[in-house]
């Protein structure tokens, strides 16, 4: 038997340390919170995707009565981002939450599918995806990569035969 251990980098920040580019990403992904449709969970997620040509793609979550027929913020921008701009690559995806039952004070990670798209758009690109994680207080995390938010993903070299 062997131990092994997984080491993870994030940085912890107010909204203000961050640089204007990225605050003004944060505030689309504020501004998506409108757009969410969360009548059942009452949890509001809005999600802003930073393209290499500039463009930004906004998206929030749609939950249905069927679960899990909805889709989390995060997945509605790369989805559409994908569609819309299949060649480009994302360099950065900037997360928000509020919840209309209770008070948010802690920065919430992405659900495991949601990390498990944003994997399958880095490894596609073959280039990291900075993920900003926004909470209510305006605290931020900050992960230069996917793979310090989902350190076990599952890669596409793990389904070709050897």
């Amino acid at each position: 038997m062997q131990e092994k251990k997984i080491q993870l980098s994030f940085i912890t920040a107010h909204i203000s340390e961050l640089s204007e580019n990225e605050q003004q990403l944060v505030e689309n992904a504020k501004s998506a919170l409108k757009t969410a449709y969360a009548p059942y969970s009452g949890f509001l997620v809005g999600s802003s995707v930073l393209l290499e040509n500039g463009e930004i793609i906004n998206g929030s979550n749609q939950e249905n009565v069927a679960y899990p027929s909805g889709l989390c913020a995060e997945r509605v921008a790369l989805f559409y981002a994908g569609a819309r701009y299949p060649d480009i690559k994302v360099k950065t995806i900037a997360v928000s939450v509020l919840s209309k039952n209770f008070e948010v004070n802690d920065v919430i990670s992405p659900c495991g599918a949601c990390r498990q798209v944003m994997a399958e758009y880095e490894d596609k690109q073959e280039q990291s995806i900075k993920v900003i994680l926004h909470s209510p207080t305006d605290e931020v995390l900050i992960a230069n990569t996917v793979e310090d938010l989902l350190p076990f993903m599952f890669k596409s070299p793990l389904l070709k035969k050897h």
